[in-house]
């Protein structure tokens, strides 16, 4: 298998004061440096989804919502996915939930990976990301980029509002690791459905 795997940056905030276009484009930078890899930016504001109120999930019925099937030929054409994650309330934001909800056969037997940032580098809101990615048949990396305390400090627009390169030094590694993962196993997940067809 030569083709690279297609993997998609999706930014799970829309807030209008949402700080998630710095690590989106940071994260998005590192992974097109690659030669291992073929990158697109998905952004949920470009997705106006309504609020999950299908009869059923898409793995059981199809969807009628033309929103939710747009989302679904999006997220369908990738291999993998790298997640941009905010903590809110010790959770995910509520439109990338939806957004997961939205889908479940394109997600299916794909990895994925995060960088999250808050005051924990958004731990917590990974940890119940990689829940619900289970659930959804997907495969977590074990590493993921996490921009927290005096480095998140450092680079928000409220407070330092230094440039992420900063703080770059800090994210390397386990933005490597991360990124290293999320190939091995999309490259996995694809052969093996090849193996099936």
């Amino acid at each position: 298998m030569t083709s690279n795997p297609r993997i998609a940056v999706i930014i799970g905030s829309t807030r209008p004061t949402r700080f998630a276009d710095t690590p989106a484009q940071w994260i998005l930078k590192q992974a097109r440096a690659r030669t291992d890899m073929d990158v697109e930016l998905i952004d949920l504001r470009d997705h106006p989804l309504p609020f999950f109120d299908e009869m059923a999930s898409n793995m059981w019925m199809p969807s009628r919502n033309p929103e939710a099937i747009r989302w679904q030929e999006t997220v369908g054409r990738f291999d993998g996915y790298i997640f941009v994650v905010a903590e809110y309330n010790h959770s995910i934001t509520g439109v990338l939930k939806n957004a997961l909800d939205q889908a479940y056969k394109e997600w299916s037997r794909k990895p994925f990976t995060a960088i999250g940032y808050g005051g924990t580098g958004a731990t917590r809101a990974v940890e119940h990301l990689r829940g619900i990615g289970v659930e959804l048949q997907m495969v977590s990396t074990h590493a993921a980029v996490h921009i927290g305390g005096g480095d998140f400090m450092a680079i928000h627009p409220a407070f330092g509002n230094k440039p992420i390169t900063e703080i770059e030094a800090n994210l390397m590694p386990t933005a490597k690791t991360a990124l290293d993962e999320l190939v091995w196993w999309a490259r996995a997940t694809m052969a093996a459905k090849a193996a099936e067809a």
